[in-house]
This record gives C-alpha cells, structure tokens and sequence, in this order.
C-alpha cells in the first residue's frame, strides 16, 4: 500500500497542483486522495481546455500496474514461505518412513534439495548431509570421549590410590620385598652364578638392544621371586654403552640398589674355565642333566634376522664347553625358530635347577613352536609318521623323512 500511495501522490501532484495553483488554493491544504481532488477539479474549473485534463486512463493504468506489483511481492512470499514449510514436511516424512534423512537442515540447504531434477537426485542430496552430519556428530563424541578420557586420568593421578592406604597390602609388600631381597643377598654370597655376555652390542641394532634389556630385566624379576635364585652376573659391561642406557631408563635410581653383580671383566677372569658351559642353540652337544656345580652363560642377544653361528664361535674362541637344551628330544617341534628369549631361557634353568624336571622346564617355551611332548618310542613316532605320510601326504612323503631325521639324527636313519 505504501507504494501505491507513493504513485497517487505523484500523480496527483503532477496533474493537480498546476490547476489549483491557478485558482488561489494552498498546496499544504490541498488533500491526497483521489474523489477530493477530482471534485475540486470538477467544481472549480468546468471549462477546462482539453490539454489540461487529467489523463485518468494512463493514471488508471499507473495505478494498476503498481497495485499488481504490490500484490505479486506480497503473495510469492507466503508461497516460498509454503513451499519450505511443505519441504520440511516431506522429509518428516520420509525421516518416519526409515529413509536416511538428516536430523537439522538449514533454509539453503532445503532450498537445494527443493531445486533437484528427480526424486533419486534428491535422496541422494539427502544421503550425502546425512552422512555428513553423522560423521560430524561420530567425531564429536570421539573428542568428548577423549576428554573425558583425559579428565578420569588426571583425577587418578591427583587422588591417592586406596589399595596404597591400606595397611594390609603395604605391610604385605614390604614384607614380601624383604624377603625377595634377603634370598637374592644370600645367593650372591652362596648361589650358583648365572652369567649374561653383554658383549653383543655390536651385533644388533638399538632396537634389538632395547628388547634384549628388556626380557633382561624381566629375567631379573622371575629369579628375584624365585625360592632358589641365581647370583646374577653381567659381564662384559661397559658404562655409558647403549645396554647402560636402556637399563637407566627402566630402573632410573634403582639400579644402584640391584643385587647382582655388573663387571666389565669377562668370565674367564672370574671363573674357571673347566666350569664354564656356554648355551648356546648351535651347539652340537645336547645338553642332558642340569649340572649345580657348573656355571652356565647365557649371550644377551636379540637377534630378528636369527644370525646363526655368533655365540658359539664366540664361545670356540675362548675354549669353553658348549651346550644345547634337549628341545628334539622331548617337543615334538613344528615350526619356528629353536631360539628362545632371555626370560624363557630362565625361568626354563629356576625350574631345572629346583625340580630337575625337562617336561616341566620346558613348558615355558612357546606352544605355538611345538604340538606336544613326546610320549611314544621314536620307533613307534616313526611307525605313526609312516602311516600320516602314506595317508595325506602323498609326495611329500621324503622330504617329511628327512625332516624327522634331521630332527632325530642318531635314532633315525634314512634306508
């Protein structure tokens, strides 16, 4: 309406006022509407000439023109208004129907959606800000998870831990630490030694390094529980190397406190040699019985690529009896390497030297290296291979008897 009375007043103004300004009428008496001024006209100036009438067709098409673009404003809004209101019922709709429809959508977006072709272009529109608002919202939840996460440490860490308060449990492990350490003391005046060469440094990498120190220290804590424990010895040992370091960063200030002997002298300075065995897996000598007056060594070395041959030429060099666990004679091996870690390697010797029982030992080597122990004759095992190789096996039946004879060398021969 208001443009409307913008175009009355111009027309008005531009017709009107020059007659009235003739005939002594004020312009600020002068009304704005359309029977007023056309009665004035009317009544004051009848005899008019026919250039200064109103031109009331071209006003009247004037008029209309600016009404029908009024209306035309004022109608297309309710009709988008309806058309997003319609929108947004639809995909209610579909959102009740099971149809992946997003949960918020803004006004641009529904407007794209009302603009697509077809109805599978839609869908589609659809399934893309679903997708995009459910991995917005998933990721949203892995952060608050994560804080949450963070806040339940700090508030760990702040607290106290409430099994520490408990006089029970700290009398317990004060008590039990007492006792570890009064056996480890006694050994080191009155055990049998235990020694580690810590002369293969320079045959690993830093983080083969990192994981012989670390099933070292695990070894360390198996015999510090044990009921006979070892004196442990760790030679070869040479300050500031990298096998120093790793040890710094697991026992930071504790390392002093060890109760076990660390010397950069070799063992053939401390020990006697006729006493020495070196374990070793290449070793051609099976070792039979665990032996207590004998000192066994044990090479501190991790090695992925499985560098055969390195201990026991180390071993050769120095003169010293070698040996090898009897692993063939009582596993039923099947595959893997025959190298063991530091810590099986112990708890392997605690177990020997306390009950001198291999199958018990043994059970500390991996199950997934072997089937089973041994319970039959090697005959009998060579009657049942016979019969699984006839059976399934078929071709491969010579290369699994050579397999069995390798691993049974002296008691099993091939014809």
């Amino acid at each position: 309406m208001q443009s409307a009375n913008m175009l009355l007043k111009k027309i008005v103004r531009s017709s009107v006022l020059p007659v009235a300004a003739q005939h002594g009428i004020k312009r600020d008496l002068f009304p704005c509407s359309r029977p007023l001024s056309l009665s004035l006209c009317l009544k004051q100036d009848n005899s008019c000439k026919p250039s200064e009438k109103l031109d009331l067709d071209a006003w009247k098409k004037v008029m209309k023109s600016g009404l029908q673009e009024e209306v035309s404003e004022t109608v297309s809004e309710p009709q988008e208004v309806s058309s997003l209101a319609a929108a947004r019922e639809t995909l209610e709709m579909w959102r009740l129907a099971g149809k992946t429809v997003p949960e918020n959508i803004s006004e641009e977006q529904l407007k794209t959606f009302m603009e697509c072709p077809s109805k599978s272009a839609k869908k589609k529109y659809l399934k893309y800000l679903y997708l995009k608002e459910f991995y917005k919202k998933n990721d949203k939840r892995k952060m608050e998870e994560k804080r949450e996460r963070r806040l339940e440490a700090q508030e760990q860490t702040s607290k106290p831990d409430e099994t520490k308060k408990s006089p029970f449990l700290c009398l317990w492990t004060s008590t039990m630490d007492k006792a570890y350490n009064w056996r480890v003391a006694q050994s080191m005046i009155f055990g049998q030694p235990l020694v580690f060469d810590m002369s293969y440094e320079k045959e690993m990498s830093v983080r083969e390094v990192a994981n012989t120190v670390k099933q070292l220290v695990q070894s360390e804590g198996c015999n510090r529980r044990a009921v006979d424990p070892f004196h442990i010895h760790f030679c070869n040992f040479k300050d500031d190397s990298l096998y120093h370091r790793e040890f710094l960063k697991h026992y930071k200030e504790a390392w002093g406190k060890l109760l076990i002997t660390v010397t950069e002298q070799c063992y053939t300075e401390i020990f006697p040699k006729d006493k020495l065995i070196y374990l070793t897996a290449d070793s051609p000598k099976v070792m039979k019985t665990f032996d207590h007056d004998k000192i066994y060594i044990v090479g501190s070395m991790v090695d992925r690529s499985i560098k055969t041959g390195v201990s026991l030429a180390r071993a050769k060099r120095l003169g010293l009896e070698t040996a090898a666990l009897p692993l063939d004679k009582y596993l039923l091996w099947n595959t893997g390497a025959k190298n063991l870690t530091l810590d099986q390697m112990m708890s392997i010797l605690l177990t020997l030297k306390d009950t001198a029982d291999w199958k018990k030992a043994l059970e500390f080597v991996p199950k997934r290296k072997y089937c089973g122990f041994v319970a039959k004759p090697v005959s009998e095992l060579k009657k049942t291979l016979d019969l699984v190789n006839t059976l399934k096996l078929g071709k491969r039946r010579e290369e699994v008897q050579k397999q069995f004879a390798k691993n049974y060398p002296k008691k099993y021969k091939l014809k």
